[in-house]
């Protein structure tokens, strides 16, 4: 197996472009463009189609519940054909502050409506009519007047991406998804996410390998490791006390599950009490490099050994550095160092 490597972009103006370019030129293979609350993401990767020729253009994520699947769907074979069939749908069910608070749409049965809302993009990048009768999604609407009607946009296969942290959904992508977008991943405990991926993929006949694996990380070439470790655990403060309510935290759940419950419960206990500066400094530091490759040259060789070895197929990173140039200089430093690792692979 030979790893792969994919960024964080934001190409939403000039200076974002040319990241992607940079990227692509330096050999990059995927450019996922992230839809929090700011810019949607299915813009921007039209945007970036139209500036690049070979890196592929992922989603990460849209959210579920704010778009229909048809409306999806289009979107998906829209940017297949502006990209010359470049495009990785990656969906997320995001979480209830977010949909519930930014979108006024109801969370509810996230496993369900990714399901069905997959079943319906792959109908419609078929070219079938749309008649579909789930638990969320009735189509054509019952005592309506529409009909069941099929895209009149050139059909293709979209590949579909999930991102996914608890049990049920993992599942979920091993059935029915061609990619996990990954996150709160430890080598060391990466059991608790491929089990069930793998055990989903069994169910519908497949296996682990057929789903393209991809985990983020960040990334800080250094020798101070103490110090850098201690910094990128800081920022794990927000995920733990910010990213979700105190009933729903889908990151902290998942840390929890690979024996972090009881801090990640000390964070967000510190975090929602007000005391920003104490939650930060509670995450361990522990964290920081195990979610992170941090160190001079040989220790993320190293660490990106581990990532092969324990079946990750790609590596999705965020700027390294500060500035554009630092930016472009890291990304081909450590384009040379998966180069190095993935022939010490074709070696062996």
């Amino acid at each position: 197996m030979t790893l792969k490597l994919g960024i964080w972009a934001m190409p939403v103006d000039e200076r974002g472009l040319d990241y992607v370019r940079e990227a692509e030129r330096l050999g990059v293979d995927v450019a996922w463009v992230p839809e929090a609350w700011s810019y949607d993401a299915m813009t921007l990767i039209g945007a970036a189609a139209t500036v690049t020729d070979r890196i592929r253009l992922g989603s990460a994520i849209a959210q579920l519940g704010t778009r229909t699947p048809a409306l999806l769907a289009m979107t998906s074979l829209t940017l297949q054909k502006l990209s010359g069939g470049r495009f990785l749908l990656g969906l997320g069910t995001s979480g209830p502050q977010v949909i519930e608070g930014f979108h006024g749409v109801r969370f509810d049965r996230p496993v369900t409506r990714t399901r069905e809302t997959i079943d319906i993009i792959r109908m419609a990048t078929r070219g079938e009519r749309l008649e579909y009768d789930g638990e969320i999604y009735q189509l054509p609407l019952p005592d309506g007047e529409g009909k069941a009607i099929r895209t009149r946009a050139e059909t293709v296969h979209v590949p579909i991406y999930l991102a996914s942290l608890g049990p049920r959904n993992l599942r979920l992508t091993g059935a029915a998804a061609d990619g996990w977008i990954g996150n709160s991943f430890f080598c060391e405990t990466a059991d608790v996410f491929l089990d069930d991926i793998r055990a989903g993929a069994e169910s519908a006949g497949r296996s682990l390998d057929d789903i393209d694996l991809t985990v983020s990380v960040g990334v800080e070439i250094t020798d101070d490791v103490e110090e850098a470790a201690r910094r990128h655990a800081a920022g794990f403060a927000f995920t733990f006390g910010a990213m979700g309510s105190e009933k729903s935290n889908f990151y902290n759940n998942a840390f929890a599950r690979q024996g972090w419950g009881d801090d990640v419960a000390a964070v967000q206990r510190l975090w929602l009490d007000g005391d920003r500066a104490g939650a930060a400094a509670r995450v361990p530091a522990a964290i920081g490099l195990g979610q992170n490759l941090i160190g001079p040259p040989e220790e993320i060789s190293r660490r990106l050994r581990q990532y092969r070895d324990c079946g990750i197929n790609s590596l999705r990173i965020g700027p390294i550095g500060d500035s554009f140039e630092e930016h472009i200089d890291g990304l081909g430093r450590l384009m040379d160092l998966i180069d190095a690792v993935n022939d010490e692979t074709i070696l062996e």
